[in-house]
């Protein structure tokens, strides 16, 4: 059977074929670690991050899950970036902006939640990646009107200081307790005896990485030379990643500290073992070089057969979430009603090689679906609401 190809994978177009190709690849990530979160929460006790009570295996395929939130948001900025560029300017961005930001935080709190809880009425409301984008999306709709370079400077600013707030807290009888929880500090909010709020993804990081996706657009623009971007992209990722090892080496601002342990294996995890939530000035200084790096790669190796699979996940990002969310639901029942609890309060795997080979026999079930639905988008244009997933 012949793929059908997303439209931007054209020969003419490397420059948004690899924007598919590496959201392609972090949302294989993102399932290997939603897998994981299905069929493994009994390996991982509390924190698969947790280097004292977590194999090596299972805390590097956690580590590749990073990368998602990141490379998400950076390419959610510039995408919007990009779109402006085809459209008629800011004033559509900002616009298109604010609806489906709007739209991702409706869908957090309806069909997305309901796909991790299964409960309904819910009694508690997770707040997570998706209400991160929909909300940085609305806050970049306002941005968007910025000069570029007080735009870019902004964003940096948000980033690398953000971690001066780590240490501001207000309890919950504060006013500002709720819409700090909301920006900068994770926790509960109480919104009845009956429901709460879990600020999975404070906001105030995330806003300044869609804000530097935004500025970097240029970078992907129709008439930039193929070779001046690709050098931009290795100098700036590999720039990040040298600024990550030099920080990370001195234990310095904004993270806690690592040390050497008894093995290597134990020395690497300390020394990746970085904040996620929220996002510490060097998660995202190496997410984010990462995600740039694989970009080149990316736009060097994009007649590659692979290439074009990982752009048909790329997409339709929200699409597959979605779908991805509710069959690994539907297994999970599945396995339950089948073998019963096998792990104490758990049904799962027993080891992270199961883990692995699970998430890619998903990936290959789900992609039919996934391809037929980015070959409707191309298709039908003209129906407005596919656009927003």
């Amino acid at each position: 059977m012949t793929t059908v190809l997303p439209r931007s994978t054209s020969s003419t177009a490397g420059r948004l074929l690899s924007i598919d190709a590496l959201r392609g690849l972090v949302i294989l990530f993102m399932l290997l670690d939603h897998v994981r979160e299905t069929f493994l929460l009994h390996r991982q006790v509390s924190d698969p991050m947790d280097i004292a009570s977590t194999e090596p295996a299972l805390f590097f395929s956690r580590t590749l899950a990073h990368l998602c939130a990141p490379v998400f948001v950076l390419l959610t900025g510039l995408s919007a970036w990009l779109f402006g560029e085809k459209y008629a300017g800011k004033s559509d961005v900002s616009a298109f902006l604010f609806k489906r930001g709007l739209f991702l935080v409706v869908l957090e709190f309806t069909l997305v939640n309901f796909a991790w809880t299964f409960q309904l009425p819910p009694s508690v409301i997770y707040l997570q990646v998706i209400w991160a984008i929909g909300l940085s999306m609305i806050a970049l709709s306002l941005m968007v009107w910025l000069p570029r370079a007080v735009l870019l400077a902004s964003s940096l600013v948000i980033i690398a200081g953000h971690n001066l707030l780590d240490g501001v807290h207000f309890p919950v009888e504060s006013a500002l307790h709720v819409p700090w929880a909301v920006l900068h500090d994770r926790g509960w909010i109480e919104v009845s005896d009956t429901l709460r709020l879990r600020t999975s993804y404070p906001l105030l990081p995330w806003i300044g990485v869609i804000g530097l996706g935004y500025a970097l657009g240029p970078w992907f623009a129709r008439g930039v030379d193929v070779l001046v971007r690709q050098r931009r992209l290795l100098i700036a990722g590999s720039a990040g990643v040298l600024g990550f090892v030099a920080l990370r080496l001195v234990n310095g601002y904004g993270e806690k500290p690592w040390a050497l342990g008894d093995t290597l294996p134990q020395t690497l995890m300390s020394f990746f073992n970085i904040t996620k939530y929220p996002p510490s000035l060097l998660f995202i200084t190496l997410m984010v070089s990462a995600g740039l790096l694989l970009l080149l790669a990316f736009e060097r190796v994009q007649d590659r057969r692979w290439i074009r699979w990982l752009t048909v996940f790329g997409s339709a990002p929200m699409f597959f979430y979605l779908l991805h969310l509710y069959a690994l639901k539907l297994l999970y029942l599945i396995g339950v009603a089948l073998f019963g609890l096998n792990q104490g309060s758990y049904f799962g795997f027993n080891s992270v090689a199961a883990m692995w080979l699970s998430a890619a026999l998903l990936a290959v079930a789900l992609f039919p679906a996934v391809r037929w639905f980015s070959a409707l988008k191309a298709r039908r244009r003209d129906i407005a609401w596919l656009k927003y997933l």
